[in-house]
């Protein structure tokens, strides 16, 4: 995700009104917000307590939150619509039905994943024992987004919760009815002794910020992921940062067509664009980039209608402030499909651009939005050198039948994840690590990964006392130097 503000802007934000928010944060906007303190304190009591470390705590809090969801389901859809006008298909499918199978599998899993892992010792240190344990970090701050306001501000919470940690959950208000519906029925649901939920804006935010936390999960954009950083670093503080970037889609020659055109389709205007695995621009080859966009257009209309105005499939923009951001970049290429919008609804109609120069301002930020930069290129070197001279992105999609065009590309650029002849789908494997890299985040989550990211991968190595070999390696080193070396090798 590309320049934001923390929390009373989306994830995807202008220079402008990042550095503005940026500078609020950073001078610590917090007058007359409570003290965070004596919360931070309690849930790091009770962390200490030892309670949050048995299986079964973990297991009890991940079903009270799998029930949290399932029987709320109705008011979870209800404030989605109200927030972002998500049809409840995708309310359903994306933030409820997701968050509970990855409940599912964590569940399934757990116990296996908090076992500790052998390792081998040498012969010299025999008889002994190594293994890593995995021990839960403590008390973490959660900084929630608003573009899938349920299931990226649950889905750190069920690593946390699975690692045994404690949690603070920070949700976003621009997704005002998501927010309040998460403040409103954790409580009811979680162990109130190890989660809180803190509504707020900037200033709760930058307060929250202030204090010493074990761990800190960030959504959001690089502005604002630096000053959370900058605050980790502070007490030493691990981060997950989850931003992204300007996902490239590649459209080889070799492509089919029409499933590339639908699947892009899909990826770059479910959730009106607001999504930040979404593709941001396709770098269609030359040959076949006429086809390609007729069977773009063709996808869209089927998708959407001739008035996608009235499609009960397609949601709106999430504030008037992005509204104006995204029509100014309408600018940067001739509109080959849609460009209708209306500022009262938020409306942006599904839009393609073409004849797009890479010094557009549509390629110089994450969209973000229902817009399509489609760039020609020649050559799988000129897409190569076309991506690396950009920031790593959080995902990056090729279309191709070709499997040797695709290792190709893969093993000359960098991205968080990829997906191959389809798109946005990779965090959908609960199993597969989801995170940027570089300007797209740092750390991984997601099923194993997530427990992982929660947890200290503590390294032990048990000795037996009934034979000690130790006079070998103990002084004085009279003689017979050489045994040192192979009882302490180096």
């Amino acid at each position: 995700m590309s320049e934001a503000t923390l929390e009373s802007q989306p994830k995807k934000d202008t220079k402008s009104a990042t550095t503005e928010r940026a500078r609020n944060i950073a001078q610590g906007s917090n007058a007359g917000v409570p003290d965070f303190s004596k919360l931070v304190a309690d849930h790091r009591a009770y962390f200490l307590s030892g309670v949050t470390r048995s299986a079964e705590w973990r297991e009890s809090q991940l079903r009270a939150l799998r029930s949290m969801v399932k029987d709320h389901a109705e008011d979870f859809y209800a404030a989605l619509w109200s927030d972002l006008r998500r049809n409840r298909i995708d309310a359903d499918l994306i933030d409820v039905k997701y968050t509970t199978s990855e409940i599912d599998h964590v569940l399934a899993h757990l116990r296996r994943w908090m076992k500790p892992v052998p390792i081998s010792t040498p012969l010299q240190l025999a008889p002994s024992h190594a293994e890593v344990r995995f021990d839960p970090l403590g008390v973490g701050l959660i900084i929630g987004t608003w573009n899938y306001p349920l299931m990226l501000t649950l889905s750190p919470l069920v690593a946390a919760i699975a690692a045994g940690n404690c949690a603070v959950i920070k949700p976003s208000e621009v997704s005002a009815a998501t927010a309040e519906a998460v403040a409103r029925f954790i409580p009811q649901y979680l162990d109130r002794k190890a989660f809180s939920v803190v509504l707020g804006a900037v200033p709760e935010t930058t307060a929250l910020l202030e204090q010493p936390w074990d761990h800190i999960f960030f959504t959001g954009g690089t502005t604002v992921a630096k000053i959370v950083m900058t605050a980790a670093a502070k007490n030493l503080t691990p981060v997950v940062l989850e931003l992204g970037g300007k996902n490239p889609t590649i459209v080889h020659s070799s492509a089919n067509l029409r499933v590339a055109a639908r699947r892009i389709a899909f990826g770059r205007w479910i959730n009106t664009g607001q999504t930040c695995t979404a593709p941001d621009y396709v770098l269609v080859f030359k040959d076949v980039a006429a086809e390609f966009l007729k069977h773009l257009k063709e996808t869209l209309i089927e998708f959407y209608g001739e008035d996608p105005q009235k499609s009960p499939d397609l949601g709106r923009i999430v504030s008037t402030h992005h509204f104006d951001r995204l029509i100014k970049l309408l600018d940067s290429g001739t509109i080959f499909h849609g460009g209708q919008h209306d500022r009262n609804e938020r409306f942006i109609a599904p839009t393609v651009l073409t004849n797009v120069s890479p010094d557009s301002p549509a390629m110089q930020e994450e969209i973000f939005g229902p817009i399509l930069p489609v760039l020609e290129v020649d050559s799988i070197q000129e897409v190569i050198q076309f991506v690396n001279a950009r920031p790593c992105p959080l995902g990056l999609y090729v279309f191709s039948e070709d499997s040797s065009v695709t290792e190709q590309i893969l093993s000359s650029t960098s991205s968080g994840d990829a997906d191959v002849n389809d798109c946005t789908l990779q965090p959908t494997i609960h199993d597969l690590p989801f995170g940027g890299v570089g300007n797209s985040g740092m750390g991984k989550y997601h099923g194993e990964w997530g427990f992982r990211a929660y947890s200290n991968a503590r390294g032990v190595l048990s000795h037996s006392t009934k034979i000690d070999i130790g006079g070998l390696r103990y002084p004085p080193y009279d003689h017979n130097r050489i045994l040192r070396e192979i009882v302490m090798p180096s």
